[in-house]
């Protein structure tokens, strides 16, 4: 990965040069991020019993969705002994539709009219 003007652009970089296979430290470093990111997902799936389902959103899941697919993600989020079962339980699902906050927002207003 080359030399970048503006910090700004890292992010973006590491995880397409990552992404791509280019780069081993930025390999590992979308790994550890995925594992922490799974780990943190798990952690407050089990804080409101999400048994329902996690909804995982924003902007930065649906551009590693190859990376939260490869089962690192999913290894650290039920990674929660001795709850390891409940989390194993509970769907996960990345929501790739960019308008859904507004959408939910429309939503909330529409109810809101009572």
């Amino acid at each position: 990965m080359g030399a970048v003007d503006d910090a700004s652009e890292l992010p973006a970089r590491i995880t397409a040069s990552a992404l791509a296979g280019r780069c081993a430290r930025c390999v590992e470093t979308l790994e550890m991020f995925v594992s922490a990111y799974g780990a943190e997902a798990g952690n407050i799936g089990l804080r409101v019993v999400a048994t329902a389902g996690v909804y995982v959103g924003g902007g930065i899941a649906p551009r590693i969705l190859p990376a939260l697919r490869d089962g690192r993600f999913m290894e650290a989020f039920r990674a929660k002994a001795p709850l390891d079962g409940l989390v194993a339980k509970m769907p996960v699902a990345v929501i790739l539709n960019p308008k859904s906050g507004l959408l939910g927002a429309a939503v909330h207003a529409n109810d809101s009219r009572g």
